[in-house]
């Protein structure tokens, strides 16, 4: 059997006009798939040449703890509409201290802080559903 090499280049060029990682063509006893693996560019930082020079880019680093949702459920702010939230942005919390409930199944569970830290943003509003493993409070 003689392959076609035009019907692979035919089929590489749609794999990058169209932006597609595989494409299959058939025709009577004739099958050929072809298939190309998408790489994306590394994002790290890199090293800027100035002449002589190197200099390394500014490296921001995140320390941010971030307290997520131990279940499907409702989330809530204060123990009761109206109330006190148990916590505020910017306020410093203890390891153990209530950042929320999630209501489940007429359950009131409270969510404790794994951690010490500072509230640096509460990513849920009262009354939002939210599930399990998302992100509900972030501690700096």
């Amino acid at each position: 059997m003689k392959i076609n090499k035009s019907i692979i280049k035919e089929l590489n060029d749609y794999l990058d006009e169209f932006n597609l990682s595989e494409i299959e063509y058939t025709e009577k006893d004739i099958k050929v798939k072809v298939s190309k693996l998408r790489v994306t560019k590394n994002t790290e930082p890199s090293i800027a040449i100035n002449g002589n020079k190197s200099k390394k880019e500014e490296i921001k680093i995140d320390n941010s703890k971030k307290i997520t949702s131990p279940i499907i459920g409702t989330a809530y702010l204060a123990p009761e509409p109206g109330g006190k939230k148990f916590i505020e942005v910017g306020q410093k919390i203890k390891k153990g201290d209530t950042v929320m409930i999630v209501e489940a199944m007429k359950t009131m569970n409270h969510v404790p802080s794994p951690v010490d830290g500072l509230v640096k943003e509460i990513s849920v509003d009262d009354g939002q559903p939210v599930e399990f493993g998302q992100t509900i409070v972030i501690l700096n």
